[in-house]
């Protein structure tokens, strides 16, 4: 699906696990973004096949069709809706035509919900899942596929949740 050496840019990249390091023995270019100094030093030890970027997607820039594909896996949770639809554009002036989205949410009707994550006040965004894809497409992608299951924590007194992959195409 991606050609040989594709530039690929993981959005909240985390620890680099395992994303960006699936992507990097696959023969991947990767840069990963994300807003935790932790996690970028996290993911530049695990994964130091890719690079890795401190900053908030929101305030990056990438020069037009410069990435093969973008993954973005719950990034935009705690992102204003006005903000994941402006980054949605972004991305979809990023890829190259023919280029792949791969995002993964909780979907629900949710603006700025107070929860409690990873032992910190959060406030929780999102959208149903027919509403995100009308923004995708929106910004300018073709949603080529959907997938929903429902994740089960095992953690005790955690809740199921539902969790949509979307995989979109520029």
């Amino acid at each position: 699906m991606l050609p040989p050496a594709a530039r690929v840019l993981d959005v909240g990249s985390g620890t680099g696990r395992p994303v960006a390091e699936e992507l990097v023995a696959a023969g991947c270019h990767v840069t990963g973004l994300d807003v935790s100094p932790v996690m970028v030093r996290l993911a530049a030890t695990q994964v130091p096949g890719a690079e890795f970027v401190e900053t908030d997607v929101r305030d990056w820039t990438s020069p037009p069709q410069s990435w093969d594909a973008v993954c973005a896996y719950f990034p935009f949770l705690q992102m204003p809706r006005a903000d994941t639809e402006a980054v949605l554009r972004d991305i979809a002036r990023w890829l190259v035509p023919g280029g792949h989205l791969s995002l993964i949410t909780v979907p629900m009707d949710a603006e700025a919900v107070p929860v409690r994550f990873l032992g910190h006040e959060v406030e929780l965004t999102s959208f149903g899942a027919a509403d995100l894809e009308s923004r995708i497409t929106a910004a300018g992608l073709w949603v080529l596929s959907t997938y929903s299951e429902v994740f089960e924590p095992d953690k005790p007194g955690a809740q199921p949740e539902e969790h949509l992959l979307i995989t979109a195409r520029r």
